[in-house]
């Protein structure tokens, strides 16, 4: 039941901060409500009742709606874009860690090794450094003497880059480094994780320019490594 309230609530915040962009821009939001039908609207808010509003509603009322709809008149326009995409992923994978990655397969032949050499040539191709490596399976099977599906963690890193995101706030520094997992399933298929870098960029006020642009060069060699590397680029 604290799930659905908790949706319930984000899906309310989301509405607050869209009327900052308008009701052309969130519309699709109420479109997609509406595509869910009215039965099983009712029957949520049903299964909320059955616990009871009141302690949603108490969370609703320590909220500052001022600031809120002023917060959403300052977002990056591309914000609300961000949320519903994040929104859309937890609704279908009910995870958060799910909704806040990027993830793409690795071509069906391509082995471990095949990944790595692409991603080593990708990445010096951007000049983007390789700063560090975590061989979590191989480091559990140490441990453990048992045989552990594969986990490996590549970190990279423009410092430059870096410091200025630092020097626009210190919380960046929890980003730092960029890091892409190598993971092979429970069924056996390799595929290449990566923390969603959207809403770091677009997901509140309106980066600085310079510092955008920056970003986004970062989020550009991050996908162009999982991409090609997955498809077997060298």
């Amino acid at each position: 039941m604290g799930v659905i309230r908790n949706l319930l609530a984000l899906i309310g915040l989301l509405v607050i901060i869209g009327v900052g962009y308008g009701y052309a821009t969130y519309q699709p939001m109420i479109a997609k409500l509406q595509a869910i039908g009215l039965e099983k609207l009712q029957t949520m808010m049903a299964r909320v009742d059955e616990v009871g509003i009141e302690p949603m509603m108490g969370v609703m009322e320590k909220w500052d709606i001022a600031a809120l709809i002023k917060l959403g008149d300052e977002l990056d326009p591309k914000a609300l874009e961000v949320y519903q995409s994040m929104m859309d992923r937890l609704i279908e994978t009910r995870n958060t860690a799910d909704a806040t990655v990027w993830k793409v397969p690795v071509e069906e032949g391509l082995t471990v090794e095949d990944v790595e050499l692409s991603m080593k040539n990708i990445a010096n191709e951007h000049n983007i450094k390789a700063v560090g490596e975590l061989p979590l399976s191989e480091q559990v099977k140490l441990m453990t003497g048992e045989e552990q599906r594969f986990l490996k963690i590549y970190m990279y890193c423009n410092p430059l880059t870096a410091m200025k995101m630092v020097e626009h706030s210190d919380a960046y520094s929890a980003y730092l480094p960029c890091r892409i997992a190598m993971i092979k399933d429970k069924t056996g298929k390799l595929w290449l994780y990566a923390l969603d870098m959207d809403m770091m960029i677009w997901g509140g006020a309106t980066l600085p320019d310079f510092l955008k642009e920056e970003a986004l060069k970062v989020r550009f060699v991050i996908k162009d490594i999982m991409q090609r590397a997955a498809a077997g680029d060298f």
